[in-house]
């Protein structure tokens, strides 16, 4: 297939870069060249082998070549998890592309959002969310592919895209710091932000979590989280295709399913947030499965509770816990905390990875000391290029050289590092990120509410649960029922309160803050009206 690439360099040159590429799609063809007859990836209704699955990505890449996609386009992908979604993957970087992965539970306007901010100009969608999808296509005029997982009236099916004639990878000149990946990531803004990753950038973040993960080519490991999100595709299942591991994938972590997979597929590595090791932990089919091949596992998003982790240390004495804590911005991981850490530094998110160099500042951006409170920052290759056309939020988060996080944090003496709160008020329930000031937005819409606050308080199950504080109008009136519909019709479902306390006014300082950190202590009580996790 003739040169694909944005321009043309000299013959000499193109053999040197392509001899020295090395992008997400290299990373596959090489575990295929070492691995062809292993099982690479299965989702119980198809299984495909490190050889399968070479050819798959360089078919699917031909394809999009052959209907006009270029490298640098961006194409998305709205799907829950499948062996189609893995294809997807390595498919889009293979042709050069930027792959733009969405959450599957966003509303048609939210996606629609994504694919317009983006300028996608391709959107490959689950054929369960093709309703969603087709609305969300109206809001993109640049949007001039449509792909379906399965059958859909007036969609190309994605298994055309899969017999495309050319099995042969297609001739794409891609650098180091290309981009890779697209992924949103919802801030205090009210509209998320698109943080652009490199091919660079993921590949130095895979070593930091093959090295300090302890990961190796023998792990079996179970996927059950969203691949839409950064940790699952980026800290698991591309560096187990890099290693040449086996992954065997789920549409969601059903805990009954997750049980029953280990036991079958002897899994022996599995990443989820607490919340999720919780659900497993209450499940009454934990003590009935044979659950010893499990030896590794991670959690994210949230600090296990202690209690919890001695559990797990008491049910699950094989296993070994590592921590990962970090944000899309990072690739995602920025800080672990090894299994021998677990217990003596409990509710810290540990040392920086590998590749990472890791501080808590001041508002002057010097350090501050040990056991003070400060800004985390970062500085290292996992980090974004920025934010997709938005030099101001990026110029910002990258002030003094140092990627600024929004989180507060301390760092001990031993150089470990404890997160105790967010700048930008990001509530994290069930493993997803909510911005609070967007959730505030939608209940504003109500003609009952004069102001409103949305703060995340501990919860068992969710780790935060997403509830609103609410002062109404003069002379109106709305139940709690009526706002959380009103909500659920404007949001995805993981951002509406789970719980909303009407009061007379809000706290706030002397300059009108409102004081958060007040009314998350003071309804801290509304989590024992809000169930266990489950949707």
């Amino acid at each position: 297939m003739p040169f694909a690439g944005p321009s043309a360099p000299s013959e000499a040159a193109t053999d040197v870069a392509l001899a020295r590429r090395h992008s997400l799609a290299d990373l596959l063809r090489r575990s295929a060249r070492r691995h062809p007859g292993r099982l690479a990836v299965s989702d119980g209704r198809t299984g495909r082998t490190f050889a399968e699955l070479d050819e798959d990505a360089s078919r699917l890449a031909g394809a999009l070549i052959a209907r006009g996609v270029r490298p640098g386009d961006r194409v998305a992908v709205l799907s829950r998890n499948s062996v189609e979604y893995v294809q997807t993957i390595f498919g889009v970087a293979r042709a050069g592309a930027v792959l733009v992965p969405i959450n599957f539970m966003l509303g048609a306007d939210e996606v629609g959002y994504v694919l317009a901010h983006s300028s996608a100009v391709a959107l490959i969608a689950q054929e369960a969310l093709l309703p969603v999808a087709r609305d969300a296509a109206k809001a993109s005029d640049r949007l001039r592919i449509r792909v379906a997982y399965g059958d859909a009236d007036g969609w190309e099916p994605f298994d055309a895209l899969l017999a495309h004639e050319d099995a042969e990878a297609p001739v794409v000149l891609i650098g180091a710091d290309d981009p890779a990946q697209v992924l949103y990531t919802s801030g205090t803004e009210s509209r998320p932000k698109g943080a652009v990753l490199s091919h660079a950038a993921l590949i130095a973040q895979y070593s930091s979590c093959v090295i300090d993960g302890g990961m190796d080519r023998n792990d079996v490991e179970l996927h059950a989280m969203p691949l839409f999100h950064c940790a699952q595709q980026h800290c698991f299942l591309v560096p187990d295709i890099q290693l040449g591991a086996v992954s065997h994938i789920l549409p969601g972590p059903d805990p009954a399913a997750v049980l029953e997979a280990i036991e079958r597929h002897r899994v022996t590595k599995f990443f989820a947030p607490p919340t999720v090791w919780i659900s497993l932990l209450r499940h009454p089919d934990f003590d009935r499965r044979d659950l010893s091949s499990l030896r590794k596992g991670y959690y994210g998003a949230a600090i296990m509770p202690v209690e919890v982790l001695r559990e797990i240390g008491e049910r699950l004495p094989g296993v070994r816990l590592w921590n990962f804590y970090g944000q899309t911005e990072m690739a995602p991981v920025a800080v672990m905390l090894q299994p021998e850490d677990q217990i003596r530094k409990a509710g810290s998110a540990g040392q920086a990875a590998l590749n990472v160099e890791t501080r808590v500042v001041d508002a002057d951006g010097d350090d501050v000391p040990p056991g003070e409170i400060g800004e985390i920052v970062h500085r290292s290759p996992h980090a974004v290029l920025g934010y997709l056309d938005d030099p101001e939020k990026t110029a910002e988060a990258f002030r003094g050289g140092w990627f600024h996080s929004g989180d507060l944090g301390v760092m001990d003496d031993e150089g470990y590092l404890t997160v105790v709160d967010r700048i930008k008020d990001m509530i994290k329930t069930g493993g997803e990120n909510v911005a609070s000031r967007e959730v505030e937005e939608a209940v504003y819409e109500h003609p009952a509410v004069a102001e409103v606050a949305v703060v995340g308080v501990r919860h068992p199950s969710w780790i935060e649960a997403v509830v609103a504080i609410v002062v109404t109008k003069p002379g109106t009136a709305v139940t709690e029922e009526e706002l959380r519909a009103h909500t659920r019709s404007r949001l995805a479902a993981f951002k509406v309160p789970k719980a909303v306390a009407f009061v007379d006014a809000l706290p706030k300082n002397p300059s009108g803050k409102i004081l958060k950190r007040e009314l998350r202590d003071l309804h801290s009580g509304l989590a024992d009206r809000i169930p266990g996790a489950g949707r």
